[in-house]
């Protein structure tokens, strides 16, 4: 199948059209890391459910915080020049691209995720580099991400490369068998390539049924696992980077790097609630093929 070929089939496949009636996950993490692109489904699922779930405020900027940790370690110190980003979300400050060509200007990247509104504002942002390019696709169908002609024009597997899913792990169902597709990658890639993965977690089991069925009545594909759970996803033969798997605000905390936008007015009140002994955390970290 040409490039030409894999565009038709890919569009009869992956959902095209915004709906402003429904929340996603593009839309509800961006307003917490104080972006502007979201609608009234996001916002009042956002107000109705941080009242018994604030912590979610602090561990969608922790995460973020973290990603840029993360590829600044891949860039300076692994040497890693591409990039795949899974369910990547809404551009905002210090994308993967703009922070890892801070440290090695001739990085490439390929940012991947399925909500259309993504794929909109990205395009536009990248509209006029060559070495980074964003698809529409879902992260489960793994083949189809590495068939893509953007994939194949701009990730060399010849060559190490680093594999994003951050904050995104939660919306892998069982069902979907993320171990497959976590490995699926990092698998084809030769040593000294790269996982960075991270995901919510919960020790209190009704608590996390709770989020679970919350999030999934409202139509965002959700799955709370513990620090166990989580692990056993992970490929085995990978070994951690320093600290290890961690809860992401302590890995490799540094006090200078650049700040987020503001929280948002409506959402103020609660930024810090992770900080109350929670047992609610953003968990993962970067995992190296030796």
């Amino acid at each position: 199948m040409d490039a030409q070929e894999y565009a038709v089939a890919a569009a009869e496949d992956i959902p095209t059209e915004i709906h402003h009636d429904v929340p996603t996950a593009a839309r509800i993490y961006g307003w917490a890391l104080g972006g502007k692109d979201h609608y009234e489904a996001d916002r009042q699922f956002m107000l109705q459910n941080l009242p018994e779930f604030p912590e979610f405020i602090d561990l969608a900027r922790q995460n973020r915080l973290f990603l840029y940790r993360a590829v600044r370690y891949l860039a300076q110190e692994a040497g890693i020049r591409q990039f795949l980003d899974m369910g990547c979300g809404l551009p905002t400050n210090d994308n993967v691209h703009q922070v890892a060509r801070r440290f090695a200007s001739d990085t490439r990247v390929v940012y991947v995720d399925i909500d259309p509104i993504v794929l909109v504002h990205a395009r536009a942002l990248l509209a006029d580099d060559d070495s980074t390019a964003v698809i529409t696709a879902d992260m489960c169908d793994q083949e189809a991400i590495l068939a893509h002609p953007d994939v194949e024009r701009l990730i060399d597997f010849k060559e190490p490369l680093a594999v994003l899913f951050l904050s995104v792990g939660h919306h892998l169902l069982d069902e979907d068998d993320p171990a497959r597709i976590l490995s699926t990658v990092i698998d084809r890639a030769v040593p000294g390539s790269h996982l960075a993965f991270t995901q919510i977690v919960c020790s209190d089991r009704e608590r996390a049924a709770d989020i679970d069925a919350r999030s999934n009545g409202a139509g965002l594909r959700w799955r709370t696992r513990d620090r166990a759970e989580t692990n056993a996803l992970l490929p085995a033969n990978l070994e951690p980077v320093e600290p290890g798997l961690v809860d992401v605000v302590n890995w490799r905390p540094d006090l200078e790097q650049p700040r987020l936008a503001p929280v948002p007015a409506e959402l103020k009140r609660y930024a810090g609630a992770s900080k109350l002994g929670s047992d609610l955390t953003e968990y993962g970290g970067v995992l190296r093929k030796p």
